[in-house]
């Protein structure tokens, strides 16, 4: 029997066990005919916080979202520049009908998510992609920063994207080029005064206590994101503890005697046996990131990552995590760019990968009750974002594939837990 007479029998007795309930419905596509994927995410997250819920059609056709129609709504999609579609009932049917022979999946989007961004109160001479994506779709979030998270405000939220941070307490090590320069003074004044108002006489101690808080909040079930170097610096601030990792040339005294002994790696999220760089005159940080290689200094060549096809209905977590209208992305910079093989715990969950590289781009793991997902780079539309560069124009790149992988994760938190399958 063809699906769509099956599709046509299903919706026969649906209407005579309930009739007059069925109703059109609106499809916001995820596919090629998208005409602003990002601000899709938006608008998903506007009829969320209007308290209905969103069906996301894993794999079905780019991720697709699927809503109840509603004036107001096809309206906001117009305004927005969001391509959607008014699909009759025996359609609806059929759509659910494909998704359950196929690989793919429904998941039940039913809470808006409370957004926070980890975010430095000073004006920093580099953008942040997430605060740039969800400013561009126009989601909702709030800003903190140490004082919130030591301050216990974490769990008033439930996802956090931690900004261009660098929780070692080496601001950046900037200090090699940059130290000289207004803003990275005033970064350093920041941070000290913020480390005094705790009761913390160096920075690093400071960090450390807060990047401890950040791993709390995942354990006790919150959602994190991270970019770029925060995701690697704050594995080493959790490995290194109270053991001082910071070179004398940033607060005048030296490391703590063997501290590369010292790391524990069960306080970590995603890395383990990595090594520390405690050359105070290269840029890395430890050798988590496959990108970076110090003798002599220079980074890999960028090439195009893959994401990984997972099947939805065994694995609707990572098939979330991935959703996009293409499979090959181009690869982009950071401080911290790629996270190399050797170093990921066991139970660590591959994204994006570059095929026969030793690193991967984009992983994601649990601790505890809550998750996290690292994407390394900086920029997924500027792959060689430097230092006082001008921020990304997203209404130039409406249809990102990169940037699509953030969005996924705002979304994250609002889907209803089903039972895994495995």
């Amino acid at each position: 029997m063809s699906l769509r007479k099956t599709a046509g029998i299903v919706l026969s007795f649906i209407l005579i066990l309930a009739p007059g309930r069925l109703l059109s419905e609106i499809l916001i596509p995820m596919d090629l005919t998208q005409s602003d994927h990002l601000k899709a995410y938006g608008l998903a997250f506007k009829v969320l916080k209007a308290g209905i819920n969103v069906e996301w059609l894993l794999n079905y056709r780019g991720g697709s979202f699927l809503f109840e129609e509603r004036q107001e709504f096809l309206r906001l999609a117009k305004l927005m520049g969001v391509s959607c579609e008014v699909i009759a009932p025996d359609q609806v049917v059929a759509i659910h009908g494909r998704i359950e022979q196929e690989n793919m999946e429904t998941v039940l989007l039913e809470k808006c998510p409370r957004v926070a961004i980890y975010s430095p109160q000073n004006k920093s001479p580099w953008d942040d992609a997430v605060t740039l994506a969800l400013t561009y779709a126009e989601i909702d979030y709030e800003t903190l920063w140490d004082a919130e998270v030591l301050q216990g405000r974490l769990p008033d939220y439930d996802w956090l994207h931690l900004h261009h941070e660098d929780f070692t307490g080496q601001y950046s090590r900037f200090y090699i080029g940059y130290q000289g320069r207004d803003w990275y003074q005033d970064e350093v004044a920041l941070n000290e005064e913020m480390a005094r108002r705790f009761g913390f006489d160096k920075v690093w101690k400071l960090k450390h206590a807060v990047a401890s808080r950040i791993a709390d909040y995942v354990r006790q079930g919150g959602f994190l994101f991270s970019m770029c170097l925060a995701t690697e610096t704050l594995d080493i601030a959790l490995a290194a503890g109270e053991n001082d990792i910071v070179p004398a040339e940033i607060d005048g005294t030296g490391y703590s005697p063997d501290v590369e002994k010292k790391l524990d790696y069960s306080k970590t999220l995603a890395f383990q046996n990595f090594q520390v760089e405690l050359n105070p005159f290269v840029n890395s940080f430890s050798d988590i990131d496959g990108h970076q290689v110090n003798n002599p200094p220079k980074r890999q060549n960028l090439g195009y990552f893959q994401l990984f096809k997972f099947s939805a209905k065994y694995d609707p977590i990572p098939t979330l995590l991935t959703q996009n209208h293409t499979d090959f992305i181009k690869d982009f910079y950071g401080q911290t760019t790629s996270f190399t093989r050797k170093t990921l715990k066991d139970a660590v969950t591959v994204l994006a990968f570059e095929k026969d590289k030793p690193w991967v781009k984009y992983i994601h793991g649990n601790a505890g009750k809550g998750f996290w997902t690292f994407l390394g780079g900086h920029d997924p539309e500027d792959p060689e974002h430097r230092v006082g560069d001008p921020a990304t124009r997203l209404e130039l790149h409406k249809n990102s594939p990169g940037y699509r992988l953030i969005l996924n994760n705002i979304l994250f938190p609002a889907a209803k837990k089903k039972e895994l399958k495995t």
